[in-house]
């Protein structure tokens, strides 16, 4: 029999458009034949399933169910698992999870609390402290605080980040180079969120690497490099074609060891489920931590998708997997 699949994407975040886009690629993937599965896209309180013809229906949030307006008689549609596919709030930070856990509905994300930690960037890097990584100094700023720019740049060097403190695809990201545009770097990371994290410029080699477990073990996905022809990896980058991503890496077979074995680490440490992808500055034989992804897109251009591809899966295979 097969698995009724709540595939979930959209959200409030800026970035809404990559979620559809994720969740657009997953949906094409699937094996029906495995899976029957239903689009659902999330935008504020508007929870609706995509049927066809251009036809959608209310969720019923007592329990996430919909009626299926079949004729002689509709049915109700329950799921068996939701494939969570919104980047940034809700489905990043910990909201959906928690609404999913009330009802007991089973997801393929970290948990609640997982990703309430690992969605704020500071809160990640506080919780890694100990474990011997290296992670860029920083300094974490709240919406309606006063700011020294020269405190700043004081304290961390130039050129320096500035970034929201949650979100992704960097958006609101600022590489800043002159102690003069710190304050236009902080105004546009708050548009983002109430607080921001400025970090240290680590020069190096900018690398990734996705995890995920399948039947208790987890699999390895080979390291990507990513080389930007901006400043930074930024949105331009990552989605429309302004840099050269290789995997796997064209670095020493110990070293690319040593990242994954890093990653593999720390998703038990903090306690993910599903898949997600640590991104990591190399620099000589140091490896700083970046930050955590606990729903990475899954576009067609996205960094998971390509390491999966290049382990020698298909990403068929990989959701066979991570739906079971």
């Amino acid at each position: 029999m097969r698995k009724t699949i709540a595939l979930v994407y959209g959200g409030d975040s800026s970035e809404a458009e990559v979620s559809v886009r994720s969740g657009k690629h997953m949906a094409s993937a699937i094996d029906r034949e495995r899976y029957e599965v239903y689009e659902i896209i999330i935008t504020g309180r508007d929870w609706k399933v995509l049927l066809e013809d251009g036809i959608s229906v209310q969720i019923d949030k007592a329990d996430f169910s919909f009626i299926y307006p079949s004729q002689p008689r509709s049915r109700r549609i329950t799921f068996d698992i939701a494939l969570i596919m919104i980047h940034g709030t809700p489905g990043e930070n910990g909201r959906l999870q928690a609404y999913f856990e009330m009802i007991g509905l089973p997801f393929t994300t970290c948990s609640a609390v997982v990703s309430a930690i690992t969605f704020d960037k500071y809160a990640t890097k506080c919780f890694l402290r100990d474990t011997g990584i290296k992670l860029a100094p920083d300094i974490l700023l709240r919406k309606g605080d006063d700011f020294d720019p020269a405190k700043i740049a004081s304290k961390l060097g130039l050129p320096l980040f500035i970034k929201p403190n949650e979100g992704g695809s960097s958006f609101g990201a600022t590489k800043v180079k002159r102690e003069e545009d710190i304050l236009p770097a902080l105004e546009l990371a708050f548009k983002e969120g109430d607080a921001v994290i400025a970090e240290e410029y680590i020069a190096g080699r900018e690398i990734t690497n996705g995890v995920y477990e399948y039947s208790g073990e987890l699999v390895k996905l080979p390291v990507t490099e990513i080389i930007s022809g901006n400043e930074f990896f930024d949105y331009e980058a990552k989605y429309l074609g302004k840099s050269r991503e290789i995997c796997p890496a064209e670095i020493s077979k110990e070293t690319s060891e040593r990242v994954i074995n890093v990653t593999h680490r720390f998703y038990r440490y903090l306690g993910c489920r599903g898949v997600v992808r640590m991104d990591y500055i190399l620099r000589g034989d140091d490896i700083y931590f970046l930050e955590i992804n606990t729903v990475p897109g899954m576009t067609e251009v996205s960094l998971v998708p390509q390491e999966i591809i290049a382990s020698g899966k298909s990403i068929t295979e990989f959701l066979n997997e991570l739906l079971g």
